[in-house]
């Protein structure tokens, strides 16, 4: 597939070794990673207790390891598939695959700190998708088509909903690949929140700023739809590549190239077979459809609970009153299929929306600031998004400037991060512990803080919107923070932390202190 790409970044071709020589796993679709999960303790449970999609499924996995920014009692724990869904006798729904950083680092080969840096790697080392025979695509084993007596999307698929008030059952982990009306091999994918309005109607919410919106603008000021396939079941790296947005991918640039970067090996795409569109040859499910031109609905027209679902910051998000409709003309799956989704405020989110994050900060940091970046964690608390802590290590006193200089070009490479905290580097920036006792000693409020006002933030954080801060005049717009909890250079020595003697703890207490990830 022709791929539009800067001259910087390199193709890795299949059969060449991974570019950091990390052990990327062979994984690559779900099924092979949950077979592999399997093999390491904790990381993934089943259950043939019968469990009901509408709210329970999302209740009990909230207890055994939705984490992230839902209401506690909550906690990071494995994965789970739940075998016996209710009402819907052949399938399965898997959650919480990619809901700690232990688990991501299993799936895709890198150590747990080193996770953003190897997406930057594979940002930088793409390896393009690739055709496939229909005969050879898993995902049509099973094949639904809309123009079928008695076809009801709800009566195959088992989508969940998080909770009582949701507006209707959501597909949690669609991911919908477009292209430009204009141009069949300018692709984008990306994760959108799907609402089941009908036995062949799906509403989709697209963020500002979302590659798949602007074709669909432009089909339907032509007076078209746009065809789409949404893909649910994959390979966790499709899921995470697929979360890099502009300016680290820019318009034109298929993201899917990055999965293949991960994978040293090109995702499989197929012909879809009621829409002139693609499909991820190796997804458990396939919901194959086009977004109608001008026509909307109430994302909570079958509910009324005025409610959406619950989002990363944690809130339930109000229902949009007016979104597009994407009219379902086929479902392909794979025979007993497994639906995956995601607890909307969990850690899930985390690892796919901030591992991106961390590798976008960490390529243009690096670009601009060679050296003075260690490393970067987007945090849990705010989903991924909204918060980024910054470790630098600083080599002379105009690295003083140049660290507040990385924290302006995080926030201007994520346009959705709020907040910037900036740390030393013999501050654990993955523990929140000492990255608040940087915070504590090393930050003064009124002389260590840099605001940035009237800036383009996120819409799904209550905080951003004009009832909240009337000095914004539409919602999504917010003040940026930075906080430099860095040592002066000059100073450095006078905050050197006590130093302990260095040894191998597992002499004396091998149980405490497991093989580290290597």
């Amino acid at each position: 597939m022709p791929q539009k790409r800067p001259d910087t970044y390199r193709v890795v071709k299949p059969d060449e070794p991974h570019p950091q020589g990390w052990k990327v796993p062979p994984v690559n679709d779900l099924r092979s990673a949950i077979e592999l999960l399997k093999t390491l303790p904790g990381q993934y449970i089943e259950t043939d207790r019968e469990t009901d999609p509408i709210s329970e499924l999302a209740g009990v996995y909230r207890y055994i390891g939705a984490g992230g920014t839902v209401m506690r009692p909550t906690q990071t724990g494995p994965a789970m598939t739940f075998n016996n869904i209710k009402g819907f006798p052949d399938a399965r729904v898997l959650v919480g695959l990619m809901a700690s950083r232990e688990r991501v680092s299993a799936l895709l080969g890198a150590p747990v700190r080193e996770l953003g840096v190897q997406m930057a790697e594979a940002r930088k080392n793409v390896t393009p998708p690739v055709m496939i025979d229909q005969t050879k695509a898993p995902c049509q084993e099973v094949v639904y088509r809309a123009e079928d007596e008695g076809f009801d999307l709800r009566k195959i698929l088992p989508a969940p909903t998080n909770t009582t008030e949701d507006a209707g059952p959501y597909f949690c982990l669609g991911l919908v690949l477009g292209s430009d009306p204009d141009d069949h091999n300018n692709v984008d994918v990306t994760i959108h929140r799907l609402c089941v309005q009908g036995k062949d109607e799906l509403s989709i919410f697209f963020a500002p700023g979302r590659h798949i919106d602007a074709f669909r603008q432009k089909a339907e000021a032509a007076g078209k739809p746009l065809p789409v396939s949404i893909n649910m079941g994959l390979d966790p790296a499709i899921y995470i590549g697929a979360e890099f947005e502009a300016p680290t991918t820019p318009f034109g640039f298929n993201e899917l190239c990055v999965a293949g970067g991960l994978r040293g090996k090109p995702v499989e795409l197929v012909d879809c077979l009621a829409v002139k569109q693609r499909a991820i040859a190796r997804a458990e499910i396939v919901i194959e459809g086009e977004i109608l031109p001008d026509v909307r609905v109430a994302e909570d027209q079958n509910s009324h609970t005025g409610k959406a679902m619950p989002e990363f910051p944690g809130y339930t998000g109000g229902a949009n009153p007016s979104l597009p409709v994407i009219k379902v003309k086929a479902i392909t799956t794979r025979k007993n299929p497994i639906l995956q989704t995601l607890v909307g405020p969990g850690e899930e989110h985390v690892s796919l929306a901030g591992i991106p994050t961390e590798a976008s900060i960490h390529l243009e940091c690096e670009s601009a600031l060679p050296g003075l970046v260690q490393n970067v964690y987007a945090h849990s608390s705010g989903g991924g998004k909204f918060l980024a802590v910054l470790q630098v290590k600083k080599r002379n006193a105009a690295d003083d400037g140049m660290t507040r200089q990385a924290a302006i070009i995080a926030l201007a490479v994520y346009r959705e991060l709020k907040n910037v905290i900036l740390v030393d580097e013999d501050v654990d920036l993955f523990d929140t512990n000492d990255v608040l006792w940087a915070m504590q000693t090393r930050y003064s409020g009124d002389l260590d803080t840099i605001f940035v006002p009237g800036i383009a933030g996120h819409v799904l954080d209550p905080s951003q919107t004009p009832a909240y801060d009337p000095r914004v005049s539409a919602k999504g717009t917010t003040t940026k923070t930075i906080f430099d909890c860095t040592a002066p250079f000059h100073l450095k020595d006078e905050f050197k932390r006590a130093h302990f003697k260095e040894l191998d703890p597992r002499l004396w207490a091998p149980s405490l202190f497991p093989e580290p990830n290597e």
